[in-house]
């Protein structure tokens, strides 16, 4: 796969407009699925393709949904907002690209320092996740589900060393998520682009860092040909969910059978692509390390900082926001379950990997 023909698919942005109702033909519904992301990507693309692909098939073709890359009907950002507007039935992305309507939003795709991609998914199913998910998402006439998780995620590329702290302050680094608002404590000029334009603001010189997901994704997008210098693990990033989210009303207008292929397919593209994270993120690294990428661990006294400004970050955006307090009481619940867990059976936690 080339970067610049995914890059291409979600470089433009067409108006969209509104739907006054699924088109159906024949006992047959079509629904327009626009994605935050280029529909070619590994990882992030391939979700999106591979969930309408097993709608289409699981169906016997009674259901079947248009892929739209991003900013091809939407902007990148906007996938939410179109299919809570009826610009489209169903859509794709990661919650926390919305997460202006709701900061408590970070929680269902990444906190600093947080649950793993395993844990997520045990939080979600068995620890009253979805259940905070789904009510925060009817009040805005969505039904979400979860589609699949990249893992650990790296901390950013950089094209000199990091050292110490203060070789961060000043930078312009793209950075998504409550990481980004932690960044911003130390100095950083955190700024958050939609994934197209990424590279060539790097490539510029308009951003000095940059954040995007890990090897696999890192390396289709071309970071490697700015910056020689990637820093992991993500501290703001240990696993990032993506989301199926789905218009309420149009959902419910559908027979069971197809609200089941809905929910179904979501779930075997989870499995899909966090194993292809897992498998891809392993060899792309070794590649990268091969064209002389140097990867690295942030200094203590970056790690003993961000670990401050996050504390910070969570503290404040718990005050100003009662969801947000009330889903990190839950988060935070089994998070510290999961890590008592994991250090009693000797299982590899994120925290331990730091």
């Amino acid at each position: 796969m080339k970067r610049r023909d995914f890059l291409k698919a979600g470089a433009v942005a067409a108006p969209a407009t509104m739907l006054a109702a699924p088109a159906i033909a024949q006992g047959k519904v079509e629904w327009k699925l626009p994605t935050s992301f280029p529909a070619k990507a590994p990882g992030v693309g391939t979700n999106v393709t591979s969930f309408a692909q097993r709608v289409e098939a699981m169906s016997d073709g009674q259901l079947t949904l248009k892929v739209f890359s991003g900013g091809e009907l939407v902007p990148p950002f906007g996938v939410e907002d179109a299919v809570e507007q009826g610009t489209a039935e169903i859509g794709h992305s990661t919650p926390y690209y919305a997460a202006s309507k709701n900061s408590a939003l970070h929680f269902f795709s990444a906190v600093p320092f947080g649950m793993t991609a395993v844990e997520t998914t045990a939080w979600l199913r068995y620890g009253g996740g979805q259940e905070l998910w789904d009510g925060l998402y009817a009040e805005r006439g969505l039904k979400p589900f979860y589609s699949g998780n990249s893992g650990v995620q790296a901390a950013g590329w950089f094209k000199k060393p990091v050292t110490n702290l203060n070789d961060l302050a000043g930078l312009n680094m793209r950075i998504a998520g409550l990481g980004g608002e932690a960044m911003r404590k130390l100095g950083v000029n955190a700024v958050m682009l939609p994934p197209p334009e990424i590279f060539p603001s790097f490539q510029s010189g308009a951003i000095d860092a940059a954040e995007w997901v890990g090897p696999m994704l890192d390396q289709a997008f071309g970071l490697q040909k700015v910056a020689k210098y990637c820093y992991v693990p993500a501290f703001h990033e240990p696993s990032a969910a993506l989301e199926i989210v789905v218009n309420k009303e149009a959902f419910d207008s559908l027979p069971a059978h197809l609200q089941a292929v809905i929910a179904n397919a979501a779930e075997a593209v989870s499995v899909e692509t966090t194993a292809q994270f897992d498998y891809y993120n392993a060899v792309a690294m070794q590649k990268l390390k091969e064209d002389g990428v140097t990867f690295a661990t942030f200094p203590e006294d970056v790690m003993a900082a961000l670990k401050k400004a996050v504390g910070e970050v969570m503290d404040e955006n718990a005050e100003a926001n009662p969801t947000f307090a009330e889903v990190r009481k839950s988060y935070d619940a089994f998070l510290g379950l999961a890590a008592d867990y994991a250090s009693l059976v000797k299982v590899s936690t994120f925290t331990q990997r730091l």
